[in-house]
């Protein structure tokens, strides 16, 4: 047999039997000399050699590196390597296509550890999110926390550090507590364990190498007990399935809130309010004001409610609408004129729009708070509150989160947000 016509079977395992190989494979290894095997199951495979076999084995101890491709490159005959699960998923195989060609390997998938480990949660895995911290850094899996996946499946590193960095970067995130915790031990074999974990506590000690971490959305029933007056943590708010990041994050959140002064009696309008966490939490802070929440997301409506009821707090309307067609098609009757607005969530033309058709009828004392991403619109925002007779303050708000990484910790910008203030 040529080089050319030598074939490198690559079989996933979830099992460290040999009967549990389907007869096709059994036979395969039966007849294959040469076999490689990872070294962290080396001993457990290298023991298939105990159950008669006729033809001599020579097993080579794998360690997914250069030196398995130059043995591969080496062999002259038919190969097996053995690999876990799908060697094509975050596996052997990605390696083995930028080295050898499509026609010279051939690939026999077992169930993922991914798969099997929902199948023993019963949850349905349609829609999770899967990511590697195996050999990588943290990057891609902060990516995705962010953006707050329904379920993430996670294949860490051997070591426990791998899962202090999980545990970590969801605490620097603040969303510990929006998922449920499962550490998977040696999904599919003897030993195999599944344990949900409180990450408020210590991880434990007994922890096997072989571990993946699956994360569910938790369901849990919020409260405003135990709150922070202000400045709640993101997780809190109820968001958009499809757009989890679409609301004022914390940080921002807490600057906006103090540029608004909040009285203890009037009338603060949200425009552009998305799932309310500013007026909602100004709300909070200020039970005895009268909060207009209005966006035009269908949606929204039931969002903000949903999230008065966790921070204990009851807006006095909420208009799922445009906010130009309420006011220009004379639907504002309804609509208490402000002490305090907040203009966000809309292009700079409707921003213009909306201060010129309110800001004329607001107070002396009276104040608009507009937070702006696009550096070009802060000209004529500005230059039109002063027109309406506000002193107007530009603040640029630019923070840093830290989050763990396997050599230590780094810094993650926020985008930064201009806040234009308006004071009558």
């Amino acid at each position: 047999m040529t080089e050319d016509n030598r074939k490198i079977h690559v079989i996933g395992i979830n099992s460290y039997k040999f009967e549990d190989l389907s007869f096709k494979l059994q036979n395969l290894f039966l007849e294959t000399e040469n076999i490689a095997v990872p070294n962290s199951y080396f001993e457990e495979i290298k023991s298939w050699k105990e159950i008669g076999l006729e033809k001599k084995k020579l097993f080579f101890l794998s360690k997914s590196n250069k030196d398995l491709v130059n043995w591969l490159k080496s062999q002259k005959t038919d190969v097996i390597l053995i690999s876990r699960g799908d060697p094509l998923w975050f596996g052997i195989g990605r390696i083995l296509l930028e080295n050898f060609s499509k026609d010279e390997i051939s690939f026999y998938p077992s169930n993922t550890c991914i798969q099997l480990a929902f199948s023993k949660l019963k949850i349905p895995w349609q829609d999770t999110v899967n990511v590697s911290i195996h050999g990588r850094d943290s990057t891609r899996l902060v990516e995705v926390l962010k953006t707050r996946p329904s379920s993430l499946a996670i294949i860490t590193d051997s070591n426990k550090k791998s899962l202090e960095i999980i545990k970590k970067n969801l605490s620097e995130l603040n969303i510990i507590d929006f998922y449920d915790f499962w550490l998977c031990e040696e999904i599919g074999f003897d030993n195999e364990k599944i344990r949900k974990l409180n990450l408020k506590e210590s991880l434990p000690s007994d922890i096997s190498s072989l571990n993946i971490v699956v994360l569910t959305k938790t369901k849990k029933n919020y409260s405003n007990y135990n709150l922070p007056l202000f400045g709640n943590s993101d997780h809190i708010f109820k968001t958009f399935d499809d757009r989890p990041n679409l609301f004022t994050k914390r940080d921002v959140r807490v600057q906006i809130l103090a540029a608004l002064e909040l009285p203890k009696d009037g009338v603060i309008w949200d425009i552009g309010a998305g799932c309310g966490s500013i007026g909602l939490e100004a709300l909070k802070l200020r039970p005895n004001l009268d909060l207009f929440c209005i966006d035009k997301r269908i949606g929204s409506k039931e969002l903000i409610l949903e999230n008065s009821k966790r921070l204990g707090v009851k807006p006095k309307f909420i208009l799922e609408e445009d906010i130009n067609y309420a006011l220009n098609m004379n639907n504002s009757s309804y609509l208490v004129k402000p002490n305090r607005l907040i203009i966000g969530g809309c292009d700079k033309k409707t921003k213009l729009q909306i201060i010129n058709k309110i800001a004329q009828g607001m107070d002396i004392g009276d104040i608009i708070v507009i937070p702006i991403i696009d550096i070009q619109a802060i000209k004529e925002l500005k230059e039109e509150l002063e027109d309406k007779n506000f002193k107007t303050i530009l603040n640029l708000i630019q923070t840093y989160k830290s989050l763990s990484i396997a050599e230590g910790m780094r810094l993650e910008p926020n985008n930064p947000v201009f806040i234009l203030k308006g004071k009558k």
